[in-house]
């Protein structure tokens, strides 16, 4: 560890400070002001005859990321969390004894604590002049080089600290997901919803179809799932009495990992008594309204290579007319089991013989319709039997009354009228575990415990999920969810594999 002769020189340094009498991890340092307050503050300098002001001392803090020795002199330029501003000490600003010592060694990528007033330079510079010098923290790893930066995208995700020190606009991105989530919990209370936390470790894989890691409680001595969705314990407490509550908070699903998947991600989910999935589209429509004002965003924003418009209403249109409409598939294909497999088949894509027509629908739509939805769209009344949690329509009863709003392509929400019926509830279960034992390895599992709270009575519900890294992906302009993800999952490196010792 730390075996470089770069670093090694850089830990030579760090003793030297200690001898010499510097600690070179010095603590309870206290900065006066962040570096965007300090410019703030000051910005009269720049109008100042004077052009300093020396009857201030303020303290403002940072790590080096320029370094200038010019003789007796030195320019640096640090950068806190909000900001960068130039530095400038000399040997009489500070001392000639520290003036040699810190001339010796220090470098670009340690923080620094500084105390001085500020003035413009000779060039008309906005700076800091030092009266009084503090090594906050002595850097052992090199920075990437200056001008190249880090710029290998794997790097950037395995060293997401690295990435947030050379680029400024990673750190930018994150303060705006902070805002969003910020905004949407707001938002909620505002409602009059009541924020819960629920349970990461479930006895049984429910609430969405997917695969769910599992892993094993010794105390109890029995297997758990991290949770695939919260939606089950979220129904329980509508059955106990609140009638609006949301979670923010994690899913794990053990899938795939792509440029909008990660094994862990972000959601909301919410859920309203005495509402109906109706109701729920609107809400929606506002929330994003919402967020385009607070973000300072225009109605049309880029994604992409794609222009998606906010400005009218998002479009609302039943599944089977998405499929005639965006997939360009006639109503015999889609009405038709065999006819769907053939097409698929023709096309290339695998089609499983042993899915019934819902799920063969969804296939035609994952292949032909979903990267076609680009402005906001709510598709609505789903298939039955790939919703199995959703209530039926009693218009159809082969229609669940369920919405997914896609925007750029890509599935943002997931919302429907609630089952309250513990019988239909119970059918749908054993339902699901045919499919499960047809081959959909995403099936829900049964839960007896879900189905016994509804039997004490759920009043009519709805309740939505949305995808809260896809969300911020969208509003910032990212085309991978590790963009808006600050540690990322990972493929391991070679190094990092367990070597084989039989």
């Amino acid at each position: 560890m730390f075996d470089n002769v770069l670093e090694q020189q850089r830990i030579a340094k760090a003793t030297e400070l200690k001898t010499a009498g510097f600690n070179p991890y010095p603590h309870f340092l206290q900065k006066e002001l962040s570096i965007k307050e300090f410019k703030n503050k000051f910005a009269y300098i720049t109008q100042n005859d004077e052009k300093r002001d020396e009857n201030v001392f303020v303290s403002i803090a940072g790590r080096i990321k320029l370094l200038r020795i010019a003789g007796k002199s030195i320019f640096a330029n640090i950068e806190d969390e909000s900001e960068n501003v130039q530095i400038y000490f000399s040997k009489d600003s500070i001392g000639e004894e520290q003036f040699n010592l810190f001339k010796k060694n220090l470098e670009v990528g340690d923080i620094i604590l500084a105390k001085g007033y500020p003035f413009l330079t000779k060039m008309g510079e906005f700076s800091l002049h030092i009266s009084k010098l503090i090594l906050a923290t002595k850097s052992i790893v090199p920075l990437p080089e200056k001008f190249h930066g880090l710029t290998d995208i794997e790097q950037r995700y395995r060293k997401r600290y690295v990435d947030m020190i050379m680029n400024t606009d990673v750190r930018k991105d994150f303060f705006t997901r902070s805002k969003i989530v910020s905004l949407i919990r707001h938002f909620f209370e505002n409602k009059g919803f009541l924020e819960v936390e629920t349970p990461m470790m479930h006895p049984i894989a429910g609430g969405a179809n997917a695969k769910p890691f599992v892993t094993f409680h010794n105390a109890l001595g029995v297997e758990r799932f991290l949770r695939i969705a919260p939606e089950l314990h979220l129904k329980r407490l509508i059955v106990g009495g609140f009638e609006a509550v949301f979670e923010i908070n994690r899913c794990f699903r053990n899938e795939g990992m792509d440029l909008t998947h990660n094994p862990e991600f972000t959601t909301i989910e919410f859920y309203w008594a005495y509402h109906n999935y109706k109701d729920l589209m609107d809400l929606t429509e506002e929330l994003f309204a919402l967020l385009l004002k607070e973000l300072k965003l225009e109605s049309k924003i880029k994604f992409d290579d794609k222009t998606i418009d906010f400005s009218k209403p998002f479009e609302r249109i039943s599944y089977k007319e998405a499929l005639e409409k965006y997939g360009n598939l006639s109503k015999e294909i889609i009405e038709n089991k065999e006819q769907i497999l053939n097409k698929l088949k023709s096309d290339g894509f695998e089609a499983n013989e042993r899915l019934d027509l819902g799920h063969l629908q969804a296939e035609l739509f994952d292949h032909y319709v979903e990267d076609k939805l680009i402005n906001p769209t709510f598709i609505i009344d789903f298939p039955i039997s790939i919703s199995p949690l959703s209530r039926r329509s009693e218009k159809d009863e082969n229609i669940a009354e369920r919405f997914e709003l896609f925007i750029a392509g890509k599935e943002i929400a997931n919302g429907f009228n609630e089952l309250n019926d513990p019988l239909d509830q119970y059918e749908r279960f054993l339902k699901q575990i045919e499919a499960k034992n047809a081959g959909d390895e995403e099936a829900c599992e049964m839960d007896e415990d879900f189905v016994n709270a509804l039997g004490y009575g759920m009043p009519p519900t709805a309740g939505e999920g949305i995808g809260i890294d896809r969300l911020v992906m969208l509003l910032t302009g990212k085309k991978s969810i590790r963009d808006v993800i600050l540690f990322p999952a990972m493929r391991p490196l070679k190094s990092e594999l367990k070597e084989d010792k039989e």
